[in-house]
């Protein structure tokens, strides 16, 4: 009975404990409650959030809100007060995201609101400035979903039916950034599946647009704005072209000024891009009315984030082809927010330019605060101003007013934010190497935060040489050798790098030998036999080297590795000289005769050997002449080669 009781206590004791575990791992999980309080159709919500974990060093952590309240509207405030135009039930979808926190942003569960009673005027303010608009909710992250809003407008002065694209996973990644998991319509917009599309080429005239003249491009991505354009089919050819999926929906019935929101849900991948420097994007495209190709693009550029840091660098100078550098601007973009209690006046960017860059062709493309580039002369209205070190480009925003996130009555996240972009071209002569940048961020007085370094990176491309020269063998009777090859290498590398070569070389030498020997004549006498034999070799060989080779400067090159030298024919044309002496000693001869033979083989043998090579000339790429020493295993086929090469 004892032991009876004994074994019951310990079962309870260990689920008991096991019952601790699971509870202290479900705290680990983060979530985020959504509350409200309704009052008829009037509903005020309130989030509730986790404490935030903050990173060491940072400025304040602080959250970021999205809401949609389940009728087609959505709102970036903590706590929005919405009211509801009709009776009904509602499903809210809440997101936020910490800021300088180092965990992951709270998960939240919808939660449904029933409206009962309309007793509060609902007023559909128009608020949009652009009849069309893309925005986020946050930056893309690993292991995160991200919403896309897409905002239409009617411009037209009668009811429409049109078209929305969205399309997404740009070509020139080998795998896909997002799933598309989850598209929120609200007015009976519906989704067409098929991939051909009736295009009716017609042109609204009764406003002024402005016609699209760019060419169908698959390398690049040229940026819309949302001014309209005529050319519907290179749009769509266009955007086919730079992005792997797209998703087509058709709405109706809109009335004149008209504003409808459509809500995506993106799923990043496992395999999604993890340079935190790099830019990647989505595109819109609005057509209004569907009897005509007027229609609007709105590009949204994103930048990749290992935590969610509203101060950043970015560039579309990821990963670039080196020999196209040349015709490439590169575009930057620092982005920066007040999270301070009070407004900033003065903003301070100091940014580092890679070397490889030239500072005199910095132009600024756009920013926020909205600003003046700063005259020579002090002004006091507001103004952006861009000043020079040796490899910093330092911009100043003068006089002006950018509320902190934790200001009181400060609503608007956006509003505390803001940016540079710019654009700036390569130098004349550069290495090919990897550059690293980032900016420090001053507000006002405080102490700078730095940003994360913006990386250029270069794809390796391929060089090809063409090589042809001459082998000087040292133990060869008669020897000539001369060779034509090709060669293989990363294009333009700047220090060390790899290099494979295939050589045909056509090859001919001598080899003679003598042999004497004592041999019995007639009666008795005692004769000396001479051979002499002579043999002619003509081959054509297959050298393959395989060696690593370091840019010493512009000109100077330096290689070793190994060969393996493949015998890949070989024609011998062999004489056979015999002849007899009287006595032993070669004096008078008595007999001579001469045999001829040929022989032909392929494939006869097989060389292997190390080399050491330097060059002289233009090291990278262009013309250059080089000496190797070739040493191989076997005896007697040692030999310098003397070459000219030209890398293309």
């Amino acid at each position: 009975m004892k032991n009876t009781l004994l074994l019951i206590s310990s079962f309870f004791i260990c689920l008991q404990l096991f019952a601790q575990q699971e509870q202290q791992k479900d705290t680990l999980v983060r979530t985020a409650t959504i509350l409200y309080k309704a009052d008829d159709n009037e509903v005020n919500f309130i989030p509730e959030t986790p404490a935030l974990e903050q990173i060491a060093g940072a400025p304040k952590a602080f959250y970021s809100y999205y809401w949609e309240f389940g009728d087609g509207n959505y709102s970036k405030e903590k706590a929005p007060k919405h009211i509801y135009k009709s009776k009904g039930t509602y499903d809210i979808k809440f997101w936020a995201t910490n800021n300088y926190d180092t965990g992951k942003p709270p998960t939240t569960r919808p939660k449904k609101v029933t409206i009962t009673s309309v007793t509060k005027d609902y007023n559909d303010e128009a608020s949009m400035t652009e009849s069309f608009t893309l925005q986020r909710n946050r930056e893309p992250m690993p292991e995160e979903n991200i919403v896309v809003i897409m905002s239409y407008k009617n411009p037209k002065n009668y009811t429409t039916n049109g078209k929305l694209f969205l399309f997404y996973n740009e070509q020139k990644y080998k795998a896909n950034n997002f799933d598309l998991s989850d598209t929120r319509t609200y007015h009976n917009e519906k989704e067409i599946i098929e991939n051909n599309f009736a295009f009716t080429k017609d042109i609204n005239d009764s406003q002024s647009f402005l016609a699209s003249s760019e060419n169908i491009i698959y390398e690049k991505l040229m940026l819309q704005d949302s001014t309209e354009k005529t050319n519907l089919p290179l749009t769509i050819e266009t955007s086919k072209a730079y992005y792997k999926n797209f998703k087509l929906l058709e709405f109706d019935n809109m009335q004149p000024n008209e504003e409808r929101n459509i809500f995506f849900t993106l799923e990043t991948t496992p395999e999604m891009l993890k340079d935190t420097s790099a830019i990647i994007s989505v595109r819109g495209v609005y057509v209004p009315d569907s009897n005509y190709d007027n229609h609007n693009v709105k590009d949204m550029e994103m930048e990749i984030v290992t935590s969610h840091d509203p101060n950043k660098m970015s560039s579309n100078g990821t990963f670039m082809n080196y020999r196209l550098v040349r015709f490439k601007t590169l575009k930057y973009k620092i982005k920066f927010q007040n999270n301070g209690e009070g407004p900033a006046r003065t903003i301070r960017l100091e940014t580092d330019i890679p070397e490889m860059l030239d500072k005199s062709t910095i132009k600024v493309l756009d920013m926020y605060p909205k600003c003046r580039i700063c005259p020579e002369e002090e002004v006091r209205y507001s103004c952006l101003d861009t000043t020079f070190t040796d490899t910093q480009a330092i911009f100043t925003f003068k006089n002006i007013y950018l509320p902190g996130s934790e200001q009181k009555n400060v609503k608007e996240y956006d509003s505390t934010k803001g940016f540079i972009k710019y654009s700036v071209k390569f130098a004349k002569d550069f290495h090919k190497k990897k550059t690293k940048s980032r900016t420090a961020i001053i507000f006002d007085k405080n102490e700078p935060i730095i940003t994360n370094y913006s990386t250029t990176r270069f794809l390796p491309g391929i060089s090809i040489g063409a090589k042809t020269g001459y082998n000087y063998y040292l133990d060869l009777q008669d020897s000539k050798s001369y060779f034509v090859g090709a060669t293989v290498s990363p294009y333009k590398s700047y220090r060390w790098y790899w290099q494979v070569e295939l050589v045909n070389s056509f090859n001919s030498y001598t080899t003679n030998s003598v042999t004497e020997q004592i041999i019995g004549g007639a009666q008795g006498f005692e004769q000396l036999q001479r051979l002499t034999s002579t043999a002619n070799f003509t081959n054509l060989n297959w050298e393959v080297p395989i060696l690593i080779r370091y840019n010493v400067n512009n000109f100077i090159g330096l290689g070793a590795g190994i060969q393996a030298n493949f015998n890949l024919s070989e024609k011998q044309d062999k004489t056979l000289l015999t002849e007899y002496f009287e006595g032993t000693t070669p004096d008078f001869v008595i007999d001579r005769k001469t045999e001829l033979s040929q022989n032909t083989n392929s494939f006869t043998s097989l060389k292997k050997g190390i080399l050491v090579e330097a060059t002289l000339g233009f090291a990278r790429i262009g013309p250059s002449l080089g000496a190797r020493y070739v040493m191989n295993f076997e005896d007697n086929f040692n030999y310098w080669q003397f070459y000219a090469i030209w890398k293309f």
